[in-house]
């Protein structure tokens, strides 16, 4: 008996619908682009402003932003970082490491002393999950203004520094000298600092220590377990400042008292130095005369 042409046409059908469907070709992944590298970090002094430059490889950060912060605070950590000044602006970068993330080599410095009229240091405050961060410390308080600028990629932060300033020093140790034995064991470098406030600037110049050029000669900064000071005043001759953080000799003759007090004199309006410990103590309180505390006998 032969089948209707009908039912055969209708057979077809069915099994050509139950018929699986040919897999489709998967899709190609994605690409992924690598967030922009920081490879540079610097700054330069110019007519009326301090420029801060952060140079990227591969593009510029998705997000900046910069404010001033009353202290600068580690991005992972939330504990306060040293850095030198009486302002300080915090500098984010968002979509972007300064790390090669293959060796985990930072490519950009953590720190970097400018020493500049306004800008004294730079200290980085995060690197992590694609998010940098910087601390600008500064020697006043001043207007500012965040550009970028491409050929290559930087974020660009002007400082203004339209006020009087005057030319002063700042003493390091000179180690070459000191691990040799050859008095003098101290150097003074020229700071600009501004003219109202210069006191305290010179202060925190001090505690940021030499750049990278007087580093190169053998200056160095010696802290002696402080991480600031506070309290500076000078009445009746008499300078007087305290420690913050710490005060520890660590058993050596070369304290930070020997860079504190000359930088101090070269004022005409103090004579004499008394330095105090963390918890306001020194050996001479009253008197004409120095005084260090306990902490930095030998």
């Amino acid at each position: 008996m032969r089948t209707p042409r009908s039912l055969l046409i209708l057979g077809l059908a069915a099994s050509m619908a139950a018929a699986p469907a040919a897999a489709a070709a998967p899709a190609a992944p994605a690409a992924v682009t690598a967030p922009p590298l920081l490879v540079s970090v610097r700054a330069a002094s110019h007519a009326g402003y301090d420029r801060v430059v952060w140079e990227f490889r591969g593009g510029l950060p998705a997000r900046r932003d910069a404010k001033f912060v009353p202290s600068l605070l580690g991005d992972g950590s939330g504990l306060p970082l040293r850095i030198a000044g009486e302002g300080i602006i915090q500098v984010s970068m968002s979509g972007a490491n300064a790390h090669n993330p293959v060796t985990n080599r930072p490519t950009a410095p953590s720190r970097l002393v400018a020493g500049l009229p306004n800008v004294i240091e730079l200290v980085q405050s995060g690197d992590f999950e694609a998010h940098v961060s910087y601390g600008v410390g500064l020697a006043k308080r001043q207007a500012f203004k965040m550009t970028t600028l491409t050929n290559p990629s930087r974020i660009v932060l002007d400082v203004r520094k339209d006020y009087p300033q005057a030319n002063r020093t700042v003493t390091f140790q000179d180690l070459p000298r000191f691990v040799a034995g050859t008095s003098p064991y101290i150097r003074a470098v020229r700071r600009t600092a501004p003219a109202l406030a210069p006191a305290s600037v010179l202060l925190h110049h001090l505690f940021a220590g030499p750049t990278a050029a007087e580093r190169a000669v053998g200056l160095r900064a010696v802290r002696s377990g402080a991480t600031d000071f506070d309290r500076l005043s000078i009445s009746a001759g008499v300078a007087r400042v305290r420690l913050f953080g710490g005060c520890n000799s660590g058993g050596s003759t070369f304290t930070i008292a020997n860079l504190i007090m000359p930088t101090l004199k070269q004022f005409t309006s103090v004579r004499f130095v008394k330095i105090y410990d963390p918890a306001g103590r020194t050996a001479r309180p009253t008197g004409l005369s120095d005084s260090i505390p306990a902490c930095l006998e030998p």
